[in-house]
């Protein structure tokens, strides 16, 4: 049994734009100081290999997404798998789409407790965020996409202005000796970019391709919205590497907004980080949303429930509340970021559909 708003569709439009937002996400805010990093100077280029590898976890996806067209996640795995195999992965999918909300909720609250409004406590903004989250979710998929359209001119806008207007402050001799750090370096941050990027895709199952209006060009704009939004992620490293150098960007949680505070134009124009804030807000509410969405939806699903609705609001609650233990402490997060969360999202992002792909070639040609 379906929940009822599965009837509705999206355009490959309003698809293409959600991909972007989810592509930067809250990759446009802290990826830079990993990259830095792992490549030094050279961060800009591991951005480039990291969007590479993007690239072909999507060609994977659009191969699974053609041999399932009707189908969500949650309803391939029980397909392929069997009824309680299929429930057993989707129940760590949604738990793991779960996570994922409640992460991006922390990061929302520790940038704005730490840069914007430090007297606020962590609570109330994770608390009003997720309240958005719960608001757009209840207003169904069509209408988030729907809003996705209306800002992504805005957010076009505001990068384009913070580009034109750091411009004066780039020294080039920040990314040189260009490929001092060698090839592992680089591999490991194009990695750990593909991960925080692209692994995480695997939510988009719950919408691509069945919830796609014209499911055969969906396969086409998701390799599009993946290049654009890694484009948009490149041109943010190279400038955090050519304005502050590699060292002031790694030692940076923040480092693309600490670039938006070092644009000064005749001592007039300043402390316009707000830019980057905004450019950030946008892209993060579309991430955090359709994390959350794949999970409820997928336990609408799992307990055949006729609406996801009535979850959206206990299920908000419980994600205010794990947001605020999900990590611990800054050190924490860094260590688990840097060590675990790579292995991790290999696992869900590329390992399991690697087997569902495999499962699913080998039982159609024991069938045929």
């Amino acid at each position: 049994m379906r929940p009822l708003n599965e009837t509705t569709k999206i355009s490959v439009r309003q698809f293409t734009v959600l991909v972007m937002f989810y592509t930067i996400g809250s990759t446009i805010l802290i990826i830079p100081a990993g990259l830095a990093a792992d490549a030094k100077q050279d961060a800009w280029i591991a951005a480039i290999a990291g969007v590479g590898l993007g690239l072909l976890l999507v060609l994977l996806y659009n191969r699974i997404g053609n041999l399932f067209p009707d189908m969500t996640l949650v309803q391939y795995h029980e397909r392929l798998l069997g009824k309680w195999a299929g429930k057993a992965l989707s129940l760590l999918y949604i738990f793991f789409s779960f996570i994922g909300a409640a992460t991006l909720l922390f990061y929302m609250g520790n940038f704005i407790t730490t840069q914007v409004m430090p007297d606020t406590p962590i609570q109330f903004v994770n608390m009003l965020f997720a309240l958005i989250v719960v608001m757009g979710l209840r207003l169904g998929i069509e209408t988030l996409a729907r809003a996705a359209e209306i800002f992504f001119p805005w957010f076009i806008l505001l990068f384009l202005v913070m580009v034109i207007l750091i411009v004066p402050q780039i020294h080039v001799q920040n990314i040189q000796p260009v490929f001092e750090t060698g090839i592992k370096p680089l591999f490991k941050a194009a990695l750990s970019l593909a991960g925080t990027a692209s692994l995480t895709y695997i939510v988009f199952f719950m919408i691509f391709p069945s919830r796609v209006s014209k499911p055969e060009k969906a396969a086409k704009a998701f390799i599009i919205a993946t290049l654009l939004g890694g484009i948009v992620i490149i041109v943010i490293t190279l400038l955090t590497i050519l304005v502050l150098g590699s060292d002031a960007t790694s030692r940076h949680a923040f480092p693309s907004y600490v670039l938006a505070r070092k644009i000064s134009l005749g001592n007039f124009v300043e402390r316009i980080e707000s830019i980057m804030a905004g450019m950030w807000f946008f892209s993060i509410y579309f991430k955090t949303t359709l994390y959350f969405y794949a999970c409820v939806v997928g336990l609408a699903h799992m307990l055949k429930l006729k609406d996801y609705r009535p979850l959206t609001l206990p299920m908000g609650m419980i994600l205010v509340v794990y947001s605020l233990v999900v990590y611990p402490n800054a050190v924490y997060m860094a260590q688990w970021d840097s060590t675990v969360f790579i292995p991790y999202v290999l696992s869900f992002g590329l390992l399991i559909p690697l087997f569902l792909w495999g499962t699913a070639l080998f039982r159609r040609k024991k069938i045929k």
